[in-house]
């Protein structure tokens, strides 16, 4: 099913990357890898893009890395990070965005209640790390692939 957002994301972008780019000269972003007790990840499926996404956002001004974690995955999928998560590792994102990195967290502890995001997730789901479903985005494989499959490590999102 694809959305009226899915449908006009790919003209909005290039207008809301030149404001981001005016706006600041690195952007950081974030994900978070949580994984419940049957070893299960949470992905989710974004109203605007295609295929399955570690949950996640942009960090803001005056924010910090692990409170924009904290606040996407509860508003993305209902979770609520118990503890502080741990940082796995960093990747530059520089062939989707000029000065763009990625911090990408582990979230082992949690409880579960209800998202507060409406209309950016279409749906949420827990998969086993060895059984993704087909259009799991690449990144997505790949950092699941370096935490649970012993993949190197990649500097590039």
């Amino acid at each position: 099913m694809t959305t009226w957002r899915a449908r006009i994301e790919p003209f909005t972008r290039p207008l809301f990357f030149a404001v981001v780019r005016a706006t600041r000269g690195m952007t950081l972003g974030v994900r978070g890898v949580a994984v419940d007790a049957e070893g299960r990840v949470l992905l989710v499926k974004h109203t605007y893009l295609h295929g399955w996404w570690l949950p996640g956002g942009g960090v803001e001004r005056g924010q910090t890395a692990e409170d924009a974690l904290i606040a996407e995955m509860r508003e993305e999928a209902g979770v609520l990070v118990e503890g502080r998560p741990v940082l796995v590792s960093v990747h530059s994102n520089e062939r989707f965005f000029r000065g763009d990195h990625v911090l990408l967290y582990r979230i082992d502890r949690f409880t579960l209640t209800d998202r507060t995001a409406h209309g950016e997730i279409a749906d949420i789901g827990w998969f086993d790390p060895s059984a993704l479903p087909d259009d799991t985005h690449r990144a997505t494989r790949d950092r699941l692939s370096e935490i649970f499959g012993g993949a190197d490590r990649a500097v590039s999102w």
